[in-house]
């Protein structure tokens, strides 16, 4: 089967129709879930990263390395990267033949500069493809360590994808329907794992004007 995995960062476990708010409309996440596959029980760590290292290895977060937060304390566990003895779901399943992307907000490595171990960055554990940021938080406007791929990228400067006005949660979605409607063109063949992992709604609460 096609995997889409869409992560909303720190929203309620009850913030979506789908899992019984009674004020936000969300009426597309709502038919995602009932088409899809609903969790009923999960074990958050308390922390985005952590998180994000226990979801997209299936391990606890101290044995992937990031048991806190993206900083080294020089302790096993907290070393602030998702360590090189685990596999990320997109590793396993780019083994088994599925072509594999990520869009949005990575943060699972304390090297977000360009001297950092690439190891540590999604093109190295497994994705085919990456559009999104390294860092845990940022301007939705204008998104520090915006990169794609391996490469730092400027949304203003940015000649793959440009908008009238350039907003994070809108390039990321975009992004998104462009790897589907490219994989079936391109690859109708094979399945796909695709990981969105929005910045909303972490801080900073940024809105477009007309909202």
């Amino acid at each position: 089967p096609n995997i889409l995995l869409i992560v909303a960062d720190d929203l309620g476990f009850s913030d979506l129709g789908c899992y019984g708010a009674e004020v936000i409309m969300t009426p597309n996440l709502n038919r995602l879930a009932t088409e899809g596959l609903r969790f009923t029980q999960f074990y958050s760590a308390g922390r985005g990263c952590p998180t994000r290292a226990s979801l997209l290895t299936g391990l606890y977060a101290h044995q992937a390395g990031v048991g806190h937060t993206t900083i080294d304390f020089g302790l096993p566990g907290y070393r602030g990267n998702l360590n090189t003895e685990c596999a990320t779901i997109a590793q396993l399943l780019g083994a088994a033949g599925y072509q594999t992307a990520m869009v949005g907000k990575w943060h699972l490595t304390r090297h977000v500069g360009r001297q950092g171990p690439e190891h540590t960055w999604p093109r190295q554990r497994g994705f085919d493809h990456f559009y999104g940021t390294i860092h845990g938080a940022g301007s939705f406007f204008d998104p520090n360590t915006l990169v794609r791929n391996n490469d730092f990228i400027s949304p203003l400067a940015d000649h793959e994808y440009q908008a009238d006005e350039f907003y994070y949660t809108d390039a990321i979605n975009d992004h998104a329907a462009r790897f589907v409607t490219e994989h079936k063109e391109r690859r109708p063949d094979k399945p796909f794992f695709l990981y969105m992992a929005h910045t909303a709604a972490h801080w900073p609460m940024h809105a477009k004007d007309v909202d």
